[in-house]
């Protein structure tokens, strides 16, 4: 036995000395289960093998206990977690021995029951040191794993000779074998045999010696694959097998097949990637790849909408399948309702599908193809060979072969899905299992997509609801807004906007954010109520946010909100900004320049009981565009909040303000958004007539309501209104009479002529209304003012304004 082992230590390779010195660690090293877990490792890699453990005995010496593994999980190669001491076991045999014990795929499987019958060999190796117990090693290699023959204390114990399959084609220094390569990880030099340059259609002179020149090839798909693999820091110890496909300048994408592992560096020298590349073309089929269906589930698990789901499913069959044309359809009462068509072009499908051609989105009623209905009743797939005997707007589909896939979900037909072939065109059974995978997949994505897009649908129109219906119209102005929720979810937003126009040709524009969703929905929904009616009463606009800040705080919720609340004077060009944390308007002036008109904002609404929130002027010429937005349009996991607002600012100086819908349609893009997005706009145009106004103070003394009359004749005289004259001043007297009459405070009269239009109103700090007398008697005092106001006036009212109110009455004049 001697000589027999000398003869093996004389022939050991230097990977088998290395894989000795490592094994010899686990006794000359302090106990530590991380430093033992990491020699397993170095293990699997110098011995070639899958799996390797130790076990100890138990205290009562009656069992061999786990105490560290690597590799694959122990259940796959029918490992376990303890034996008996006096069992027939490997583990048990070495350690009573105190011999190695070798047992080949036969064996194993006559022993070990558990053990799949596969081409596994087993090595059980006692440990000469302690407490003893046995090394396991399991390789899937004919022959066994080259480990050695005992573990010592001195680490010079005999090997086994490694087989030669046991090391990578790549395992060494010199060059690598024509189909391998041997990959440097921390620099991503890689040095590859001809025969690997020559899978991917380069010469020896047109490489680079970069794995990133060989990864460019890659097909896009497949390349979240490849660099699983190729980055080191990703992978396990291990061997690892993938199939991917590289592009070609003529035909389709060809299959390789990467064999590798990843050996860790030793003294001092970095990880390496060694293995092997292989032309897959005619090791496998396209159509048999599981990895595919993976590929297609997964799309399919991440498709939101029908229409994505249609695409998945027809970037999933229609290269691998070679097919000409690829239909998806949902079933809609008798009608087949096409998702997706591949080519798009009408001239590729049958004279039926153009004659219903709807843009791209064509209906072909299924009365009238039978073969078709009857397949979907039936839910199978059939599959047609060429020169079927069909109805002629199916054959046309797949003259050389037509398979049609029911796309059922339980007992429910949801769509279907055709592939045709202009060529005749053989249906493997490999072919037939990938099709009869696919439609099974692809019938669950598209019940489940259906019932999104109804939520959708059902979110759209609550969120539709809870914002303005329609904007107004606005003198010397024009507002758009829109409103994006967002695509990662079904949940309502907390995103609104609002144009409130106010009496003397003011805006106020509001938009803000509820912070969370669904619940913040609801309270979007309170506070644009509220800051529309803080705004009708008159308040100036820091009140209008302070009156909303309180009433959220005293809602008691658990969610605040951002406002931006700017205020526009459209006859004089000025307004006003308060902002509640939010951000700020963007600017473009007539030039075409832009500027973020930055000014002091106040806490978010709901934070905080007693904060202030102060105004900022704003001066707009005529061509001003005012554009207010919410952090759903600027801010990205790519981009923080200042850079999406000068991307922004940017964006917006490049628009033409000349079609404003255009402008916001442009800003807000087509990409998909993980948060809801509000955009309002104004074009501040300047009005081409102003009103002419006046305001006096009426005082209270003996003869105010003759100085009113006295500075109303003075004003309408110079406004050149004398016809009219005496009904105006009837109506100021009894006005001003009733509100120093009825109430208490200031009292102030506004003229305005707006055309031929003179409105009369009076303020007062009264909320209470004038009422209407239904009769007046005889004897009655009083009750007759309001009723002459009328008789004389073309229309009257109140209006709220700062707590109190303004009774106004609109005259036609003659001037």
């Amino acid at each position: 036995m001697a000589d027999v082992v000398g003869e093996r230590a004389a022939g050991r390779s230097t990977r088998a000395l290395r894989a000795e010195g490592a094994l010899a660690t686990i006794t000359t090293e302090p106990e530590s289960p991380d430093r033992m877990r990491r020699v397993l490792e170095q293990a699997l890699v110098f011995a070639g093998a899958v799996f390797a453990a130790v076990y100890t005995p138990s205290e009562d010496g009656e069992r061999l206990c786990l105490v560290e593994s690597a590799g694959i999980p122990r259940t796959l190669c029918g490992m376990r977690d303890g034996y008996s001491a006096g069992g027939h076991s490997p583990a048990a045999e070495a350690v009573r021995g105190g011999r190695p014990v070798w047992l080949g795929s036969e064996e194993l499987v006559a022993r070990a029951r558990r053990v799949p019958a596969r081409d596994f060999s087993l090595a059980a190796l006692p440990v000469h040191h302690g407490a003893g117990g046995c090394l396991l090693a399991v390789g899937e290699r004919p022959g066994g794993a080259s480990i050695p023959t005992t573990a010592s204390a001195s680490g010079s114990s005999p090997t086994r000779s490694p087989s030669p399959g046991d090391s990578p084609p790549a395992d060494g220094d010199g060059e690598p074998a024509p189909d391998a390569f041997v990959l440097t990880t921390d620099t991503g030099r890689v040095r590859v045999g001809d025969g690997v340059l020559d899978l991917f259609g380069l010469g020896p002179n047109d490489f680079d010696g970069r794995v990133e020149t060989l990864m460019g090839l890659t097909v896009p798909e497949d390349l979240p694959s490849v660099m699983s693999v190729v980055e080191s820091d990703h992978m396990t110890i291990g061997e690892r097998e993938l199939d991917f496909r590289i592009t070609r300048p003529a035909g389709p994408p060809k299959w390789l097949r990467l064999r590798g592992r990843l050996l860790p560096g030793a003294e001092g020298r970095p990880a390496r990637l060694v293995g092997s590349v292989a032309d897959a073309s005619t090791l496998r089929t396209d159509v048999t790849d599981v990895a595919r269906v993976q590929r297609l589930a997964t799309a399919l698990a991440t498709a939101v909408t029908v229409r994505d789901v249609g695409k998945a499913v027809v970037a999933a069959l229609r290269g691998p399948l070679g097919a000409d044309r690829v239909a998806v359809a949902e079933l809609e009462s008798d009608r087949l309702v096409v998702v997706v068509l591949d080519p798009a072009e009408p001239d590729s499908w049958p004279d039926l599908w153009r004659a219903e051609w709807r843009a791209e989105w064509p209906d072909a009623p299924v009365r009238t193809m039978p073969t078709l209905a009857a397949v979907l009743r039936e839910g199978r797939t059939r599959i047609w060979p060429a020169d079927s005997a069909l109805e002629t707007s199916l054959a046309e589909v797949g003259p050389g072969g037509l398979a049609v896939l029911p796309l059922s979900a339980g007992h429910r037909t949801a769509g279907a899905c055709l592939i045709g072939w202009d060529t005749p065109h053989d249906f493997g059974a490999d072919e037939r299992a990938l099709l009869t995978a696919a439609a099974g997949l692809a019938g669950q994505a598209l019940v489940r997509a259906r019932a999104l897009d109804a939520e959708h649908e059902l979110v759209g129109m609550l969120q539709r609801q809870l914002l303005p219906r329609r904007l107004p119209r606005l003198p010397g102005a024009v507002a758009v807004a829109r409103y994006l929720p967002s695509t990662a979810g079904l949940e309502l937003g907390g995103d609104w906007y609002d144009v409130i126009p106010l009496p003397d040709n003011h805006v106020a524009l509001v938009i803000g954010d509820v912070q969370g969703h669904s619940a913040a929905a609801t309270l979007m929904g309170q506070m644009r109520t509220a800051l529309r009616a803080y705004a009708v009463e008159g308040h100036t606009p820091d009140v209008v946010v302070s009156h909303a800040n309180r009433l959220l705080v005293d809602m008691e919720s658990d969610l605040f909100a951002t406002c931006c609340y700017v205020e526009v004077d459209l006859e004089q060009g000025s307004g006003w900004c308060v902002r509640a944390r939010h951000l700020p308007p963007v600017l473009r002036h007539p030039d075409g320049s832009t500027e973020i008109a930055e000014s002091e904002g106040g806490p978010p609404l709901g934070v905080m009981d007693r904060a202030d929130f102060p105004m900022s002027p704003l001066r707009l010429r005529p061509g001003t565009v005012v554009a207010l937005t919410t952090d759903g349009l600027v801010e990205s996991a790519e981009a923080d909040i200042d850079e999406g607002m000068d991307h922004l600012a940017r964006r917006l100086a490049a628009a033409d303000p000349a079609d404003l819908g255009r402008v916001a349609d442009g800003l807000l893009g087509r990409a998909p958004r993980s948060d809801d997005v509000a955009l309002l706009l104004l074009r501040y145009e300047g009005m081409t007539s102003r009103p002419l106004r006046e305001t006096w103070t009426v005082w209270r003394v003996p003869r105010a309501v003759g100085h009113a009359r006295r500075f109303t004749r003075r004003t309408l005289r110079s406004w050149g209104v004398g016809e009219d004259l005496d009904a105006a001043l009837l109506v100021v007297s009894e006005l001003v009479t009733n509100a120093l009459v009825h109430t208490e405070g200031q009292v102030r009269l506004d003229l305005a002529l707006v055309g031929d239009r003179l409105r009369l109103a009076v303020a007062d700090a009264s909320p209470r209304s004038p009422a209407r007398p239904n009769s007046i008697g005889r004897e009655a005092t009083g009750g007759r003012g309001i009723l002459l106001v009328e008789a004389l006036s073309a229309a009257w009212g109140t209006l709220p304004v700062s707590g109190g109110k303004q009774v106004w009455a609109e005259l036609g004049t003659h001037r």
